[in-house]
């Protein structure tokens, strides 16, 4: 249910005049999950939800979609007409000041930016400033409750249970004389993901050699590499529980077909995996010493190991994301490269730390995921890979 108290004590604290939801044509998403809305509804026309800082909220909606928000409190106004929605709206909004809604100036965080120009060029029109809501959001659509941290954390058992499970598919394929594929594998993946209740909006990753140091590598169906002795493999999975507000567990693992690891892949793995450590012990200590943590200053404690090592210009991307019941959730990155995210890493919120380095021939890429439990306290969620795996070992 959508706690209008906490979000009024949100905004007053703030400094924030109100909230002004907005949605069309499922634009945004997340502006669902905050408000609770019923998911995958039909939905063809805009409607509005104010918030104030104090009072009762307002729902605009269209007269033909009257009930499109009789699941969020507050006095309801019908429009038919664009003049008499816009004529709704100014009333609504008159004499208001700061009003936070789904934007992000510049563009500086995109997972943010969910309002069309065109509709925050109207909601200015009606006097108010228009501010970001980014650490509204993260507040209420990032911070999970206690069924939603256990989903996570049995999730992230056993995503690397799967993954020793699809190494021991490759080595018995080597071993029978018949190697698997790229796309074998993945779709071995798929059906352990069905098997245990789990789902993902996307198949995993799953690179061979020179496919490795493709970061977002695309497996194709037909024509994808066979993955034979001598192989340097790269697995990224994630999912979640099908359960109704389950949260994504998203971890990256790699393996050498072979028993002895390639000095070369042995050297650029540990380079990878003690940036990994340093980010995670930045947020552990800075959460033991009671001390607030924002995504860049993770980045930064990562980024400066792989400087440090002469591979800075192969680290493609930013250190780690926001995990929700979205993969790439909206709570604070771990980033300083693609954005500076000034948002504070709060605790009950789960994000990933992964990163990686990519050259021509192979690329090695660690990721786990941790939390911020309630008490502060952070952590790693599930098993971390301290070398690569020797998958005929």
């Amino acid at each position: 249910m959508f706690d209008i108290k906490a979000v009024q004590q949100a905004l007053a604290r703030a400094g924030m005049d109100g909230w002004l939801f907005y949605q069309f044509h499922g634009l945004d998403p997340m502006a669902d999950r905050i408000l609770h809305l019923p998911q995958g509804r039909m939905g063809s026309r805009r409607w509005f939800y104010w918030v104030p800082a104090a009072g009762e909220p307002v729902r605009l909606v269209h007269a033909i979609e009257a009930g499109a928000l009789d699941q969020v409190p507050g006095r309801k106004q019908l429009y038919v007409g664009w003049r008499q929605m816009e004529k709704i709206l100014r009333e609504i909004l008159a004499g208001q000041g700061k009003v936070a809604m789904q934007y992000s100036p510049g563009n500086a965080i995109p997972y943010i930016s969910r309002v069309d120009a065109g509709t925050v060029e109207l909601v200015r029109a009606c006097g108010p400033e228009v501010v970001s809501s980014a650490d509204l959001v993260q507040e209420f659509e990032a911070v999970m409750d206690e069924a939603q941290e256990k989903s996570h954390m049995e999730a992230s058992r056993i995503l690397p249970e799967i993954v020793m499970e699809a190494y021991q598919q490759v080595a018995r394929g080597v071993a029978d004389g018949k190697p698997k594929t790229e796309y074998e594998i993945q779709q071995f993946i798929m059906e352990r993901f069905a098997d245990h209740n789990m789902e993902t909006h996307h198949a995993p990753i799953v690179a061979v050699d020179a496919h490795s140091g493709d970061p977002h590598f695309e497996v194709p169906a037909k024509g994808s590499a066979p993955i034979t002795a001598g192989s340097f493999l790269l697995t990224d999975i994630w999912a979640k529980f099908s359960a109704p507000r389950s949260i994504y567990a998203d971890i990256t693992w790699t393996g050498y077909v072979g028993k002895e690891i390639p000095s070369e892949h042995a050297k650029i793995f540990d380079i990878v995996r003690r940036a990994r450590v340093a980010a995670q012990d930045y947020v552990i200590a800075a959460c033991e010493a009671g001390r607030p943590v924002r995504g860049w200053e993770a980045d930064d404690a990562c980024r400066a190991v792989v400087r440090q090592a002469g591979y800075e210009e192969r680290f493609l991307h930013r250190t780690g994301h926001s995990i929700g019941e979205e993969v790439h959730g909206n709570g604070a990155n771990v980033d300083n490269l693609e954005t500076r995210d000034e948002r504070l890493l709060l605790p009950r919120t789960c994000f990933s730390v992964e990163p990686g380095i990519y050259l021509e021939e192979f690329g090695v890429r660690s990721e786990v995921n941790m939390i911020i439990h309630g008490d502060g306290r952070a952590e790693v969620s599930g098993r971390q890979q301290d070398e690569v795996v020797p998958i005929l070992g």
